[in-house]
Order: structure tokens, then C-alpha cells, then sequence
């Protein structure tokens, strides 16, 4: 059974510095990567990193957070026209497979259904058409669409004439099955990037807390007619409490809920993809 889209659309707010204590780009690599899968199977719409450290220059550690979970998204069938050699994939083999709907795997131009969608990369144009890669042995044909080179694009099978699939470009929201998720990078701190974002439903997690059974109630009910929900993790050594206390801001001055979604946890610390699989879990009863 292929899995619903969610209602509200779900954002999960990450740290630049998530793999800052790991010192081996392998190692990096395979956190990234249980975040980007975390995210599939709980069906977050957008993964954003924030700059925890703001008076310092984060700006590889979140490229490097977001080549990793944008490569993740992308079709296998597209990758290699979309991300050149790069040095930070040197270990993408050991990232997980996402196996979502919009990771299907290569076919034959015949297999493909009416009504279709796939993601698609434009290979060339000329002044009124467009041909696309979308994962089959031949390119697909959009018409009276010139269309830049390398573009990524959603789109929607018309027909397959001779061997030549025909399809129309559609949004990602006008599919009704969940299609991945967005990756962006904030150059705003987290209590700003909160605010800026005017969420719905603000849920932060933490180990100080209530305790998820007190307030699991409240957040079903604001998930109820929430249109946007942010759910915020801290780092590997700090908490969100003292990642906000930098912006002298308050978490319940931008906070709807904070939860701490392992209580009675039997371990000193957290890591945070341990603490994204807990949570996103435990919202997903609720959906």
C-alpha cells in the first residue's frame, strides 16, 4: 500500500553541527544518512539546518548536511546527472535506500501506466520542446516547453508513442501519495527561523521536557487544524534549551509544546537521530 501524504505539511529543524563530534566522514555519512531515512518513513515534507553556532562559520558542515540528504532524495536513475564527483559523497554506499514512490526502479518505456508520475531531469531542449530523463530507455518528450538543461522536474506520463513516453509537468503537492522531502539550509539562528516560519504547531523536544504521555493529547489536537507543524531536535552536546539561550530567547517563547519524547531514558544522553526516530514515531500515532 503506498503511503498518504501527510495534512499538515512537516518540517524537521536539525542542527548544523549534528555530526561535528564525529570525526570520520564514513561515520557522517551513515548519521546523515538515518536522519534522511527517518524522515522517508515518517513522511517529513522538509528538512531544514540551522546554524547552532551563529557567531562561528557553519557553512560546510550544513553543504555537507545537505549534499548528503538532497543526494538521498534524488531518484538512483538521476543521480549521476545531477551530483558531479564530489568529495563529500566519497561514502554515499553506505547511505540507506530510501524506497519511497518517487524512487521507483529503472523500467521499460512500455511499463509505464497513464497517469504516472516521475521525477525527471532535462537532458536537452530546443525552442519548443523538452526531453527529460525519468528513468526509462529512452528520453520522455514535454512539449511547448523549453526547459533549462539539468532542471529537475516532477511530471505526469500523457502516453508512450513508438518507445517515446509523453508527459506534462506537475507540482509535488498535487500528488496525493508522499513524494520525499525538501532539504534547505537557514542562515538564521533557531529562534528566529521559528518565528520567521510562523508554524502552526511548534513542537521542540527535549529531556527537560514533560513527559510525552502529559501532552500527547494537546498535540493531536493542534495537529488537527494545523497546516504546518516544525518539529526542532537539538545537537549532539547541547540541548535546544541551551542553543536558544545564545539568542537570549526562552523555548516556551517559541514553543507550542515541549516534549520529551523519551522519558525514563536509560541512558545518559540521546543521540539526536535516536531522538528523531523516537519522536517522528510517536507523531505518527497521531496522523
Amino acid at each position: 500500500m503506498e503511503p498518504v501524504r501527510k495534512k499538515p505539511y512537516l518540517t524537521l529543524v536539525i542542527p548544523a553541527s549534528l555530526v561535528h563530534d564525529t570525526p570520520h566522514l564514513r561515520e557522517k555519512t551513515l548519521k546523515i544518512g538515518l536522519i534522511g531515512r527517518a524522515a522517508a518513513i515518517f513522511r517529513v515534507d522538509e528538512i531544514q539546518v540551522f546554524p547552532d553556532f551563529p557567531d562561528k562559520d557553519q557553512s560546510q558542515e550544513s553543504a555537507f548536511m545537505q549534499i548528503i540528504l538532497s543526494y538521498m532524495e534524488t531518484p538512483q536513475y538521476l543521480r549521476r546527472h545531477l551530483f558531479p564527483l564530489h568529495k563529500s559523497l566519497q561514502y554515499a554506499g553506505v547511505l540507506p535506500p530510501l524506497r519511497t514512490p518517487h524512487h521507483p526502479l529503472r523500467k521499460r518505456a512500455v511499463d509505464l501506466l497513464v497517469g504516472d508520475f516521475r521525477e525527471g531531469v532535462v537532458m536537452r531542449s530546443d525552442k519548443s520542446r523538452s526531453f527529460v530523463e525519468v528513468g526509462v530507455e529512452r528520453l520522455a518528450l514535454l512539449r511547448s516547453k523549453r526547459l533549462p538543461p539539468k532542471s529537475r522536474v516532477t511530471t505526469k506520463i500523457l502516453c508512450v508513442n513508438n518507445g517515446v513516453p509523453e508527459i506534462s509537468l506537475v507540482k509535488r503537492e498535487e500528488i496525493n501519495i508522499y513524494w520525499g522531502f525538501g532539504v534547505s539550509v537557514s542562515n538564521l539562528p533557531l529562534g528566529r527561523l521559528i518565528k520567521r516560519g510562523r508554524y502552526d504547531l511548534v513542537i521542540m523536544t527535549s529531556r527537560h521536557g514533560q513527559p510525552v504521555t502529559e501532552v500527547l493529547e494537546e498535540v493531536e489536537k493542534r495537529w488537527r487544524t494545523a497546516r504546518s507543524v516544525v518539529v526542532a531536535f537539538g545537537s549532539p552536546r547541547e540541548g535546544l534549551r541551551d542553543i536558544l539561550r545564545r539568542e537570549q530567547t526562552q523555548m516556551r517563547d517559541v514553543a507550542d509544546v515541549i516534549v520529551n519524547t523519551i522519558p525514563r531514558q536509560g541512558t545518559e544522553t540521546v543521540r539526536t537521530e535516536e531522538a528523531v526516530y523516537a519522536t517522528l514515531a510517536i507523531i505518527n500515532m497521531i496522523n
